[in-house]
């Protein structure tokens, strides 16, 4: 190993390091309240009325905020539009200064499945087949169980269901439904089918995590959909200084997403890792 590239791994390292630590960091402040998990009860003070900028379940015991595509989906089929909008408005906001910055850096779930994508196995899966038409799953998800089926599927009380958290959302399963059900024998009783359900698709969330890189916010997650078509327009995105960039695709393969980041350097798929800028020879990417 020469030099430079002895120089860009250590670069590369130190700012995965730098980064781990900032997710962790946002991760432990948006669960902190430790009496919720020696109780088994969720927190319910004043700041519960606040979303926070990434996916972290509202059940969760030590969660301090809201989840925004939880909050969405509760607010959607009601008659006070008011919440609905503050919490579209909340979206706008983060997407339009941090895109999916929020993604790579603030997503208590999106650290999960890097740590889980640690774990040493003999093949990692690098795309699946058909990977460019199952990214847009994502935006199927949005719009379908977010959007239309809470605001327009009503039960008998005429209040519709929040749908993605109810039958998809594995977030909810590791961070709510499991510490509640291990830490509250009234709600170890209450399990039911839905509870098996869920289970199952966190368990397959969890597994697939190992062999591909964030499988969830590739495919499901509708925040990282919502979030992904601000990157191209929010305040913290990324540039190509065309006179240094000579076209290597180091930073391309750097990237666990596979993003030729070199010709799509705001790609909706992109989650502001940042490997690509450390990693690249002529320092060629900004933001």
């Amino acid at each position: 190993m020469n030099k430079k590239t002895s120089s860009a791994s250590q670069k590369i390292s130190r700012h995965r390091r730098l980064r781990l630590v900032i997710q962790a960091s946002f991760a432990a402040l948006s669960n902190g309240y430790i009496k919720g998990f020696v109780q088994g009860q969720i927190f319910t003070g004043e700041s519960k009325r606040l979303c926070v900028p990434g996916m972290n379940c509202y059940s969760c015991p030590g969660a301090l905020g809201a989840c925004p595509i939880g909050s969405l989906q509760a607010t959607l089929n009601s008659r006070e539009y008011s919440l609905a909008l503050y919490v579209t408005g909340l979206l706008v906001i983060f997407g339009t200064f941090l895109g999916r910055f929020v993604c790579g850096f603030l997503c208590p779930f999106g650290l999960i499945q890097d740590l889980l994508f640690k774990i040493p196995f003999f093949k990692k899966i690098r795309s699946l087949p058909g990977e460019k038409s199952l990214r847009y799953l994502r935006f199927v998800f949005l719009g379908v169980f977010v959007i239309l089926l809470p605001a327009f599927v009503a039960d008998f009380t005429g209040l519709g269901e929040p749908w993605f958290c109810k039958w998809v959302c594995p977030v909810g399963s590791l961070e709510g439904g499991l510490p509640l059900v291990l830490l509250n024998s009234a709600m170890r009783g209450a399990a039911g089918f839905i509870f098996r359900w869920k289970l199952a698709i966190l368990i397959v969330t969890i597994l697939s995590s190992i062999v591909i890189y964030r499988p969830f916010c590739r495919y499901v997650c509708p925040l990282g959909a919502v979030y992904g078509i601000f990157n191209k327009i929010s305040f913290y995105r990324f540039k190509i200084d065309e006179d240094k960039c000579t076209k290597c695709t180091a930073c391309q393969k750097v990237c666990k997403l596979n993003i030729p980041v070199w010709q799509k350097p705001n790609s909706a798929d992109c989650i502001r890792c940042g490997d690509c800028k450390a990693s690249c020879p002529q320092q060629a990417i900004s933001n």
